[in-house]
């Protein structure tokens, strides 16, 4: 008679806020799809069904977690007094990032599985954010550049909730703002010398059926996402049986699988290609970054489907891909390091992931116009955000 009172009177005031981030923690490490009610629970110490008292379904649930980082942002920044210098709106930002970093990732790519009005308030929301930040840039580095370098910044500064190197709070944060303020001091219509990339290899010619079908499957994984396609929607796009995919393919998965690995070699050789006769470090940095926007840019919908889809991987597949990145940032590492030799392995590798942070979202933020210009503006941006 007397337990449940109890039982009431322990349980935390704040355990929607500890449920949210329980499952923001859930939703970023393995994807919308493959994160469970149940798996979330335990994260928190209570039943599936005690969490559904909170949170009619996972929908729900997955779609206030993809508002946390951001309202934190916009609250913190409301803060901020306008007029404020460039330094207080970005510690601010960074600040925050940090704070949320095991789970805001969500937003990146997961957010593509809300609905259109989910979507498109949560997009109001960081479009309020670009705004405040491009004032603070305006103000003090003023530039005719459609606030690329505001989108940047916070790419930069983002990119930490995308990885999971050890790095202390309060030396993330710093290193975050730097390279943030570098990112918003940069011109990105300036030529950075050197910055050019070699010939990109050519993408394998889908000659088999079983090259027809990864062909046919990556625009539709990264138009749709890899668990809205069906076997009969791959099927159809190469004139099979959706039962004739299995004499090509174990399973959707090994599909996915393999666009991921093509991916990898792609890059894989086009940075060996650009760092073929290159001498000195700054040189190989500047060629590297190079080489990673062209990539991203020549190779859009498959390298999209890579950077997404793989924390959807089960971990045999995953581990060759994992092992495939490890060894492309270890390139980074190694020649910015020589460039900077006051940075320590941890400090190097968090900055070369603040890089791609600001390929993603100065990508999005160019809404993927190709050519030499935006590839040389994307370019200056990541050399000035690892500070060579």
């Amino acid at each position: 008679m007397t337990a449940e009172p109890a039982a009431a009177a322990a349980r935390p005031r704040n355990r929607r806020q500890l449920i949210v981030g329980a499952a923001g923690r859930v939703f970023s490490e393995r994807g919308y799809h493959r994160a469970s009610m149940e798996e979330i629970a335990a994260g928190v110490g209570i039943t599936a069904a005690a969490l559904y008292r909170h949170f009619p379904n996972k929908y729900a649930l997955f779609a206030e977690c993809a508002d946390v980082m951001v309202d934190g942002l916009v609250a913190a920044l409301d803060e901020v007094p306008p007029g404020a210098p460039l330094t207080e709106v970005v510690d601010a930002v960074a600040r925050v990032t940090v704070a949320h970093r095991a789970s805001g990732g969500v937003y990146r790519w997961e957010a593509r599985y809300l609905n259109r009005e989910d979507r498109r308030r949560l997009a109001a929301k960081f479009g309020h954010l670009v705004g405040r930040v491009d004032e603070a840039v305006q103000r003090e580095h003023p530039l005719p550049d459609e606030r690329l370098r505001a989108v940047a910044a916070l790419g930069a500064i983002g990119s930490v909730t995308m990885h999971r190197t050890s790095i202390a709070g309060r030396r993330a944060e710093r290193l975050l703002s730097d390279a943030a303020l570098r990112v918003a001091a940069t011109d990105p219509a300036a030529a950075v010398e050197g910055a050019r990339a070699a010939a990109p290899p050519a993408q394998p010619v889908p000659r088999t059926r079983r090259a027809q079908i990864l062909a046919a499957a990556v625009p539709l994984f990264a138009r749709d996402g890899f668990a809205n396609v069906t076997n009969g929607q791959l099927a159809r796009e190469v004139g099979l049986a959706p039962s004739a995919l299995y004499r090509h393919y174990p399973g959707k998965v090994d599909i996915l699988s393999a666009a991921c690995l093509q991916a990898a070699g792609l890059l894989a050789q086009w940075v060996e290609r650009s760092l073929h006769g290159v001498s000195g470090a700054r040189e190989a940095v500047v060629a590297l970054a190079a080489t990673y926007v062209a990539y991203c840019c020549e190779y859009t919908a498959l390298n999209s489907v890579a950077e997404a889809e793989l924390a959807g991987l089960p971990a045999d597949l995953r581990r060759p891909l994992v092992l495939a990145q490890r060894e492309h940032i270890a390139v980074w590492e190694q020649q910015l390091r020589l460039a900077r030799p006051e940075l320590d392995p941890r400090q190097a590798r968090v900055l070369v992931h603040a890089a791609f942070g600001v390929v993603v979202e100065a990508g999005r933020g160019l809404r993927r116009r190709d050519g030499p210009g935006h590839r040389d503006a994307v370019t200056a941006l990541v050399v000035g955000t690892l500070g060579v």
